[in-house]
């Protein structure tokens, strides 16, 4: 491992008697063993970043097995996602909404709190929690994927549990066309 060299400094031809200079010599290779013991052993028990996945349970394409909900208007959102990272929502029907039509951004001041004060009202006007704000998510062919993502984000921060992804209407398209949202 460690060793010292106690061999003479080269021939003493008279003068001045020194002493003797010993250089030590240190063997790393065991050091440099353990080091990549060590890397290995961190590399296979640690775990890596694994892909966070949202789970969304969508019913099979099967004709003949859907049926028809009906649900009460005044439970009933539904959320435009439009061109340039908009979104339109409304509360009923689109031909006739109790709420009118109101475009907003994503994140905290627009969509999520939309979403927040609507759950709330809804809550409060069934008093049943049970019976909270059902969500209609329509993407259109001006948004983008970003924008599916980002509003399934804002269900899960504004803890909206029953939403769905349907198909935009044409009305709904008008909608987006006469604010803008839909080129």
């Amino acid at each position: 491992m460690a060793e010292l060299d106690t061999s003479g400094g080269g021939k003493n031809k008279g003068g001045k008697v020194r002493s003797k200079k010993q250089s030590t010599r240190v063997d790393l290779t065991a050091m440099v063993d353990l080091a990549f013991l060590l890397i290995t052993f961190f590399m296979l028990t640690t775990t890596l970043a694994k892909p966070q996945a949202m789970d969304v349970a969508m019913p099979d394409k099967d004709d003949k097995d859907q049926q028809e909900l009906t649900i009460a208007d005044n439970r009933t959102m539904s959320i435009l996602l439009g061109a340039n990272n908009r979104v339109e929502w409304y509360m009923g029907l689109p031909d006739n909404p109790l709420t009118s039509p109101q475009v907003d951004n994503f994140g905290r001041n627009g969509i999520r709190k939309a979403l927040i004060e609507q759950s709330k009202k809804v809550i409060a006007a069934t008093g049943d929690p049970e019976k909270g704000l059902i969500v209609l998510i329509k993407p259109s062919d001006q948004s983008n994927y970003r924008n599916f993502v980002d509003i399934l984000d804002e269900m899960k921060v504004s803890n909206i549990t029953r939403y769905a992804i349907v198909e935009i209407t044409i009305p709904d398209i008008g909608l987006l066309k006469r604010d803008g949202l839909y080129k």
